[in-house]
């Protein structure tokens, strides 16, 4: 029976305590003796419960107790800070941590974040912002977080376990017309025309357009040289680095259509020498992401353009367009920079013969699109139309 002073046992000991209820200790596999969370009613109670840690350390389940307590929002920076991230998934990270993440689990400690937990976080923020698809990366970040946590056994199990929540619906791929792009172009100004142009008919990315120098430019050969990118940052400044994959790196064989507006861009506003920037602001500086913003949002209103399409939808009118101009799957895939292991392995070859009869397919179907444009009367806006003016509407190519 135990007693005040205690009585040794083959694993663990018990002792009875001065209220009456009964303290179990065990040692860990570290040699740490270790007290119960709580006491016992009876000894038998306190026996059971050392038996079941026994069992845990014989089986490897055991986990240190007081691991549990590390700090979430120590733990989730520390997290951030030792993986080796490009400069724009950090602030995406941090983004999701500060601004979705943090203010409701960043108080609590790793093991006191559990499922329902979890469950209860997610469902308000659905229910306090529309961008699902935020949400769903903020997801699969702090399930990120927490399987680290549990690879480095400060908790038993991972507490993310909605089925789906980290998974992003993608909407619907948007695609214009070319008389679309044609009117974007017309109404964004000379300045931002070629960079409408390249975008949709590149198809570059928008960090690949704000990386070209003068020296990537071959206005004779209509190709460009995609070497880096320069993303913006949240804070305005650049980040010039890599292109988004190993594919990246390419030469682009322009349309021949856009001769005429590589050469005008080239001379009116591109910068001097060979590492000029090709695309820059009103005043001689790199441009800033909000400006050309400001300016497309202002266009886009100007023309009836599906809802919400946004400038990267213009590498998506891109590829469509060069698939019915004949392009293979691999085709786009080299003139958009795109790669993946699977697709490598699968594709055939598209060397720089087919990028240039891929550009010429697309030259012929944006030629025939203006065409047909033109050839559309205008609609009758009075009981009696006007008479055909006879000027000729097509577009000076």
């Amino acid at each position: 029976m135990a007693n005040d002073k205690g009585r040794r046992r083959r694993f663990g000991a018990i002792r009875k305590l001065p209220s009456g209820r009964f303290q179990a200790r065990y040692p860990g596999p570290d040699g740490v003796m270790r007290p119960a969370p709580e006491t016992f009613e009876t000894s038998g109670d306190a026996d059971d419960w050392l038996a079941e840690k026994q069992t845990e350390i014989r089986r490897g389940d055991w986990r240190d107790p007081d691991a549990g307590t590390v700090n979430f929002r120590v733990y989730a920076e520390k997290w951030v800070e030792e993986r080796e991230l490009s400069v724009l998934t950090r602030d995406l990270y941090l983004y999701l941590l500060n601004d979705h993440i943090l203010p409701t689990l960043g108080e609590s400690d790793l093991d006191e974040i559990t499922a329902p937990l979890v469950r209860a976080w997610r469902t308000e923020r659905l229910r306090t912002t529309k961008a699902k698809t935020t949400i769903a990366k903020a997801y699969r970040l702090l399930k990120a977080i927490m399987e680290t946590a549990t690879d480095d056994e400060l908790i038993k199990r991972n507490p993310c376990r909605i089925k789906g929540a980290g998974k992003e619906k993608a909407a619907e791929r948007r695609i214009a017309t070319v008389p679309q792009v044609d009117e974007i172009a017309d109404h964004i100004g000379p300045r931002w025309r070629l960079m409408v142009y390249l975008g949709a008919y590149g198809p570059l990315r928008p960090e690949e357009l704000a990386g070209l120098r003068r020296r990537d430019v071959d206005v004779q050969a209509l190709t460009i040289k995609v070497r880096v990118a320069e993303p913006e940052r949240t804070n305005g400044r650049r980040a010039p680095g890599d292109t988004k994959s190993d594919a990246g790196v390419r030469v682009v064989h322009l349309p021949g259509f856009l001769r005429s507006e590589l050469r005008i861009h080239m001379e009116l506003y591109a910068g001097k020498g060979p590492m000029g920037l090709v695309f820059l602001g009103e005043r001689g500086g790199a441009f800033r992401r909000s400006t050309f913003g400001r300016k497309w949002r202002k266009a886009r209103t100007l023309v009836d353009l599906p809802d919400g399409f946004r400038f990267y939808d213009l590498r998506h009118t891109g590829h469509t367009l060069s698939t019915r101009s004949g392009a293979t799957l691999k085709d786009t895939m080299v003139r958009a920079g795109q790669s993946s292991e699977k697709a490598a392995m699968i594709y055939q070859h598209s060397d720089d013969d087919r990028q240039q009869e891929v550009a010429a397919g697309l030259d012929a179907t944006v030629r025939k699109a203006r065409q047909e444009a033109a050839a559309v009367p205008e609609p009758e806006t009075a009981a009696t139309a006007p008479e055909p003016s006879g000027t000729d509407l097509a577009r000076d190519n």
